[in-house]
């Protein structure tokens, strides 16, 4: 499996799975055709599928031009298939999609929005996870609770530590600046927020990352972390509370 990161619209990523032995592939969230179809012209890649990983428009705008004119399939979430344009299945939990040569497991994330899912490629070692985990950061709980998305970050940090994470948007300049906001005292952190401001400042990509470096210094993967509960000043609080407030302070950065 060979992954393609398109930086599309002001700060999202699209990405392209390419079968190398035949040039077929899968678009992952492409919101915006015009920056998608030229990649595919260029190389002569054969669009076979869209996956949506959820319904905002900043992921499945391009759904129906893509679907026009390369005759593709769309996939997306069973809980959002009357707000996904164009889909043709729908997935659910443990469901597996198989995609040519490669098979992606369906992971349940709710939080972010209410049907939220992930595509995990568990023989490739890679996660698409859309605007469920960013590089240091997570999504808005537009219609979920912080429990619900602990919930689902949980599902995220329990896979194999040398995952692969894609995610939905290029946010880690801001989530790295607050991370250290919460936990100055990590050192992990301090060396990874040196290494991000090298790459942005090299114009290079920030994904992909890890589940193993999330786990070492994304705060809304660590809310259970004793250091950061000292921190914050919330020794006696619970898991969901330690959540739950730094996903209050990040909305307020």
């Amino acid at each position: 499996m060979k992954v393609i990161t398109i930086p599309i619209l002001s700060d999202n990523y699209s990405y392209l799975i390419i079968d190398k032995n035949n040039k077929s592939c899968s678009a992952i969230d492409p919101a915006s055709p015009e920056e998608i179809i030229p990649i595919l012209e260029k190389n002569k890649f054969d669009l076979k599928n869209i996956l949506n990983t959820h319904y905002h428009s900043d992921h499945t705008a391009g759904n129906l031009d893509l679907k026009k004119k390369y005759k593709c399939k769309i996939f997306g979430p069973e809980k959002e298939k009357n707000q996904i344009p164009g889909i043709d299945f729908t997935l659910k939990e443990n469901d597996v999609l198989e995609l040519e040569d490669y098979n992606a497991k369906i992971i349940e994330t709710p939080g972010h929005t209410a049907g939220h899912i992930i595509y995990w490629f568990e023989k490739e070692k890679v996660v698409f996870t859309g605007d469920t985990l960013f590089v240091l950061g997570c999504g808005r709980l537009f219609e979920g609770t912080p429990e619900i998305m602990w919930d689902s970050i949980l599902k995220i940090r329990n896979l194999p530590k040398e995952t692969q994470i894609y995610c939905g948007h290029e946010y880690t300049k801001n989530n790295a600046d607050f991370a250290l906001t919460v936990e100055k005292n990590n050192n992990k952190l301090i060396k990874r927020f040196d290494e991000i401001n090298k790459l942005i400042n090299k114009n290079s990509f920030t994904v992909p990352t890890t589940v193993e470096k999330e786990i070492e210094t994304n705060p809304f993967l660590r809310a259970d972390n004793n250091n950061i509960k000292k921190n914050l000043g919330m020794d006696t609080a619970s898991t969901i509370e330690i959540f739950g407030e730094i996903r209050k302070r990040k909305d307020n950065f």
